[in-house]
């Protein structure tokens, strides 16, 4: 694994993630603005700006994680999508106001130790 390697790795893992996080800021407001006016969730949610960015970066995302496939074993590439659970858990707290228990953050966390075993343990 090269450094240029790891870092569109990690780019995809945290673009996926942020992309996710736009999806759903998108999604809330367009479920309010549709509720608020009467109006379609399908066309609020494909005329919304963050809807539109947060496919966009999801995208983007998608192409880098395409470019990783390209360059690394997938046995070794996938854990690395762990990360993604703790951002999202991360940004869903900071950013949207979501709250996250004591149970969430501990699995969450199994999660990402789950990660640092199979990535520092290579195979025979």
């Amino acid at each position: 694994m090269t450094p240029v390697n790891i870092a569109v790795l990690l780019f995809a893992v945290a673009s996926a993630a942020g992309g996710q996080v736009l999806l759903k800021y998108g999604m809330q407001q367009a479920a309010t603005g549709a509720t608020r006016t009467a109006s379609s969730l399908a066309l609020k949610a494909a005329t919304s700006p963050w809807v539109i960015i947060g496919l966009t970066v999801f995208a983007i995302s998608a192409v880098a994680w395409m470019i990783t496939l390209s360059r690394m074993p997938l046995n070794i590439a996938y854990p690395f999508n762990a990360l993604g659970y703790l951002v999202i858990l991360t940004s869903s707290v900071l950013l949207l106001g979501e709250r996250a228990n004591l149970w969430t953050w501990i699995g969450t966390s199994t999660v990402v130790v789950g990660l640092i075993i199979v990535v520092t343990n290579r195979p025979a």
